[in-house]
């Protein structure tokens, strides 16, 4: 993805002499009603609503670079972007913008905080890891009506303690392409860093996903598929057994849009930002057979 001003992981120009400035703004968003993030024609979408609404409030063309793009229906609670502008254009206080946006937003969507960064961060390529929940039940009379457009409904019963074993299993260095859909040229391996499943409430489960990075309806896929175990099914070695096919798995399914939310991104410390993007920008290596060891090389992100 590029922005107006530079290609994703080039730094911007200094903050002075006419320069510009690089923001960071976290968001929130209920993507029931939008298209997914990233900008289509005659769909609202997340980013399309966003980047309008930035060009009106700064009377400049704005043009998001996001820590991750969701998909149409997926939710996000802690969503980061940057932005790049002149530095004539940015307000003393950036955090003074919040108030103004919440007032033009519409209600689905929130700026929770604009903060300047430095000209390394990019919120793409220096993220460390994403964060992802998952919500779902199997309550005979499906979701509670005030938790309906985030919580997804799966016809149970289903035994936690098969899925908790089953997606434990998973963490580590390893090759999804059995839970991702393909895309050209992108790779598959990822480090999934955190699988755990907790009860919220009668009938209610909520999985926390953490990972260096995600391939595309790879969250999703995972969910699908230890749901599959909580059934009976398959048994939980099947998850593991997946990680060995180097195509999209057909006997996977692909949970509902609605039970996923984006529930944060780690970023390192300034000093640290160069040379995270240089290593994120590094294509990953193949998994070693049999130790779990990539080749040289760094993540990717996206």
């Amino acid at each position: 993805m590029e922005d107006s001003f530079h290609r994703a992981g080039e730094p911007v120009a200094a903050d002075s002499g006419g320069g510009l400035t690089r923001l960071r703004l976290d968001i929130a968003y209920d993507g029931t009603d939008f298209s997914g993030w990233a900008k289509q024609p005659g769909l609202r979408t997340v980013c399309g609503v966003l980047e309008d609404a930035l060009a009106t409030v700064l009377r400049t063309p704005a043009h998001l670079t996001v820590a991750g793009r969701t998909d149409a229906g997926v939710h996000a609670a802690a969503q980061v972007a940057h932005l790049d502008l002149a530095t004539d254009a940015v307000p003393d206080e950036p955090s003074r913008l919040v108030r103004r946006f919440a007032r033009l937003l519409p209600q689905d969507v929130r700026i929770r905080a604009f903060t300047r960064v430095p000209a390394d961060f990019d919120a793409r390529f220096s993220a460390l890891r994403r964060h992802y929940a998952y919500r779902v039940t199997a309550a005979e009379s499906g979701a509670d009506p005030v938790r309906a457009r985030d919580t997804a409904v799966w016809r149970g019963p289903v035994d936690l303690e098969a899925m908790r074993q089953a997606s434990a299993a998973l963490v580590g260095l390893h090759d999804f392409a059995a839970y991702c859909r393909r895309r050209d040229g992108a790779t598959t391996v990822r480090e999934l860093q955190r699988f755990e499943w907790a009860e919220d409430g009668e009938g209610v489960l909520v999985a926390q996903v953490s990972a260096d990075a995600f391939c595309w309806s790879m969250v999703r896929s995972l969910v699908g598929a230890a749901l599959t175990v909580g059934q009976g099914r398959r048994a939980p070695q099947w998850m593991t057994d997946l990680l060995a096919e180097r195509e999209r798995s057909s006997a996977v399914p692909v949970a509902p849009a609605k039970g996923l939310s984006l529930a944060g991104v780690d970023y390192p410390p300034d000093d640290a930002l160069a040379a995270r993007n240089r290593r994120t920008m590094d294509k990953r290596g193949p998994v070693e057979a049999g130790d779990g060891v990539a080749a040289p090389g760094g993540c990717c992100g996206g």
